[in-house]
Formats: structure tokens, sequence, C-alpha cells
């Protein structure tokens, strides 16, 4: 059994920008090697041939399952699906028994699962890694690749300007992370009774990022050079009609976009509801970039796969 340590995705704000720009690097460098993709291009090397992932989903998904099954296929390994209702954990079985149980099985986890705490507590008893693909706190595969997705179309994120539009999310809270962990400035637009927690604005304050929470959409998108929406009612959400008036106001739309830089995009990690946080104007329009960012999720999960694996 080896003896180095267990790699961890977790959350952006556990690694440092040395180790996300070499995951980045990677997530380039095999996106350019597959010349061809949609036409079943395969890569050129395999580096997990014979390693299995384990991908645990307690709710829906589309782009998380997708990327991170046809990822790992392209890359040699394979995949098991499973659900929460699958298995024993819907039988009070402790996720810390049953990290150990799946540690001797497969080579990774990756787990989607609202309960942040349950993530946790999987890696702490886990042998093997484990990524998490969503909770209800951070999104930090999304953020990777719409870190990849910005420094494709408008270079180096470091010292540029990001603006939020919304509810402060989980992956709004990994934005933040990113933010202070690749040095660029980050305007968080909330409202109040939906603004970022705490404890998340007292880490920005220890770690000295340049990040600024206003409830005023308008001056967070002045002259940002990417605004970023998401959906105002999510998996877990309660009184969805509350949430609809307290975010009518954070609405990307024509007028907002015009506040920010001319040549701006515009990022969602979709499902989008369209004429809700977003306008069809905007998500269909020329500075969209959400299908570029959809695709980089799995480019991305291909590097962190990778990287947990320790083949980069």
């Amino acid at each position: 059994m080896s003896t180095l340590p267990v790699r961890h995705f977790l959350d952006i704000a556990d690694h440092d920008a040395a180790t996300l720009t070499a995951i980045l690097t990677e997530a380039r460098r095999r996106k350019a090697a597959r010349v061809g993709l949609h036409k079943g291009v395969p890569d050129a090397d395999k580096p997990l041939e014979g390693h299995v992932l384990a991908m645990i989903f307690d709710k829906q998904s589309t782009r998380t399952r997708i990327s991170f099954d046809v990822g790992m296929r392209q890359l040699g390994g394979t995949t098991i699906m499973l659900t929460g209702g699958e298995m024993q954990l819907a039988r009070e079985e402790t996720i810390a028994d049953t990290s150990r149980v799946i540690s001797r099985y497969v080579d990774a986890v990756m787990i989607r699962l609202l309960d942040h705490e349950m993530v946790l507590d999987l890696a702490a008893n886990a042998t093997i890694p484990v990524i998490n693909g969503l909770t209800k706190l951070s999104h930090p595969c999304q953020v990777m690749a719409d870190l990849m997705t910005f420094e494709e179309l408008k270079g180096p994120i470091a010292g540029r300007v990001v603006a939020w539009s919304g509810d402060a999310n989980n992956t709004c809270t990994s934005w933040v992370h990113a933010a202070v962990k690749m040095g660029f400035s980050l305007r968080v637009a909330a409202p109040v009774e939906l603004s970022a927690r705490p404890a998340l604005r007292e880490w920005v304050k220890a770690n000295k990022g340049d990040v600024v929470f206003t409830d005023n959409a308008e001056t967070a998108v002045a002259e940002a050079e990417c605004v970023i929406s998401d959906a105002w009612v999510s998996m877990g959400d309660e009184d969805s009609t509350k949430r609809h008036n307290l975010l009518k106001p954070y609405q990307v739309n024509a007028k907002l976009m015009a506040r920010a830089d001319k040549d701006a995009i515009f990022m969602h990690c979709l499902p989008a509801h369209r004429g809700e946080e977003v306008t069809d104007g905007i998500i269909d329009g020329p500075q969209s970039a959400v299908w570029e960012e959809a695709e980089n999720r799995l480019h991305v999960q291909k590097a962190i796969l990778a990287w947990c694996l320790g083949k980069i």
C-alpha cells in the first residue's frame, strides 16, 4: 500500500495557485491534443488504464455525470455509477464505514451530495482520492472549468475583474475561493438575504483576497471582464416565490451587460432558467461562453482525475 498522501479535490480553497495552475495546464494540453473530439479521436495516452472511478449521486445530474464518465473512459479507466438510494447509506450505514469499504474496491470516488460535511467525512475515512462533484456549500470542479474558459477567451485571469450577480450560492463560493487563490478581483452582488456566509467573508479577509460583497448588481458588474449568474432556485432551496422576488434585480440582461466591459463574456454553469436569472439574448448572444464552459468540464475533470491519481 502506498505511503504517499491521498490527493483529494474537495475545494479550491484547499490548494495553492501552483497546483491549480498545473491542473488547468493539463486540461488545456489534453483538450488541444484531442483534435476532432466529437469525431471519436481517442486520447494518445491512457494514464488511468485499469483504474475504476465510483460516481455517487444523491440528486439528478447531466454535466457532472456525463463529463466524469466520459472523461474517465477517455483516460483509459472505467466507472461505476451509484445513487444513495441504491447503497446501504439508505439504510443508515455511516458514511465513514461506506468510505472504508469503497476504498477497498475502487481507485477514486467522485461524489455529488448536498451535505458538505458528509463529503468531508467520506474523504477523512478514505484511503483513495475523493472528488467533490457538488455540495450545497461549493462546486469546485465547475469553477475550475470556468477558470479554463476565461483564460482560453481572455488570457490569464490574475489581476482581472470578474462579477457575480445573484444568490451567493455554492458556485459563487468556489469563485470566491478561486479569486483568492488565483489573484483576481471578484465582485459579488447578492441580496442581503442571500448574501455570502460570514465564515466565507472571514476567510477572504484572513487571506487578504480582493473580493467585494455588495447588494448592487450594477456596481458589481461595472467594467467587469466576465459576468456570471446561476439559477435562482437550486436543489435543496425552499420558498421559490420569495427567492424570485429577491433576485429579480440581479437578472443578467442587455442593460446589465452594458455596464460591463464591452468585450466581457457571460458564464453560467447550467441548467439555465431562461427569462429568470438570464435572458435569451444574453445566453444565446455573442458574449455567451456557456457552451465552451460546459465542454471544459470534461477536460478539467480529466486533469483533476489525473492529478488525484498522481499522473501529473
